[in-house]
């Protein structure tokens, strides 16, 4: 395992265990133990298919829906599913939760993980309460699906704001949702998504910000660096990735996108040590249709 890696965890565990007085989430700790990596799907692929009901309803013509999700990920024969919140009923039911849980069970899948687009960026205020509420509605969602981990977002600089202050903000909002995360067993993986986290260096910022704790890690997306040297830049969160989304394209700046080099970004994460799920998040056209051939390249390569 990358020392980095491997010292960031232990030290973050041994901290945020004697402070929670907690176990860490064995799906997390199986996770990050297992021998081999395991392959997920993100629903977010088929993103123009589903409803969207979170964090707000919008129209929509839905063709799909997660139940179908589910049953595609199971044709494939894939390890688990990843559920993104944009697609759940809003509100979420229990007896809905239970249903879709049972589903992925029937269908040999597990939850690899679920997501939601939150932001910490935003000064106090109602917005800001419906974030961190949001957050922890999710935590509690996950945790009933058996989901080990949630993508969050670190968000925006506001307009008129400052970088530093909308940074502050956000390692604060991250400190608090983590400490509900951990009393359910469910751990926060801060994605590189544009905003306050589009570069490493700013990335670094926050992760080094946030109290050291077993239920924080980052979200590794491979496609969302559009930096000079997004390979370059991916090595260095990667050692901190507690999940991984892998997509089939890179945009490095001032320059038209490109077909990622898995192999490479499959590299990265195991010369970091990463043990963890494997997520294909595919955002080009016809899904349906190319995910396949992109499951057997990530077979081979795992």
């Amino acid at each position: 395992m990358n020392l980095n890696r491997r010292n960031f965890l232990l030290k973050s565990a041994a901290a945020g265990c004697a402070a929670a007085g907690v176990i860490p989430n064995s799906n997390l700790s199986a996770a990050r133990a297992c021998a081999g990596l395991k392959l997920s799907l993100a629903a977010y692929s088929f993103n123009r298919f589903l409803p969207r009901g979170w964090p707000k309803p919008q129209p929509s013509k839905p063709t799909m829906s997660l139940d179908d999700v589910v049953e595609y990920c199971a044709s494939l024969d894939l390890d688990g599913v990843e559920l993104t919140s944009y697609y759940f009923p809003n509100p979420v039911s229990a007896e809905y939760l239970g249903r879709l849980k049972v589903k992925t069970i029937w269908n040999g899948l597990e939850v690899s993980g679920t997501a939601i687009g939150n932001d910490f960026c935003m000064a106090d205020g109602d917005e800001r309460k419906f974030q961190l509420k949001m957050t922890r509605q999710w935590v509690d969602y996950s945790a009933a699906l058996g989901a080990p981990a949630i993508r969050i977002f670190a968000g925006r600089v506001p307009k008129g704001d400052t970088e530093q202050a909308a940074i502050e903000r956000c390692i604060a909002g991250i400190d608090e949702s983590v400490e509900y995360a951990a009393s359910k067993g469910v751990a926060l993986a801060l994605e590189n998504h544009g905003g306050i986290t589009a570069t490493p260096a700013l990335m670094m910022r926050i992760i080094k910000g946030v109290k050291p704790s077993p239920y924080f890690g980052v979200n590794f997306d491979s496609g969302n660096f559009h930096t000079d040297d997004p390979y370059r830049d991916l090595a260095e969160i990667a050692p901190y990735a507690i999940n991984a989304q892998l997509k089939v394209t890179i945009k490095r700046a001032g320059k038209e996108k490109e077909p990622a080099d898995l192999g490479r970004t499959v590299s990265i994460l195991k010369d970091a040590g990463y043990k963890g799920w494997i997520v294909l998040e595919y955002e080009e056209s016809k899904p349906k249709e190319e995910i396949p051939t992109y499951i057997k390249q990530l077979r081979k390569l795992l």
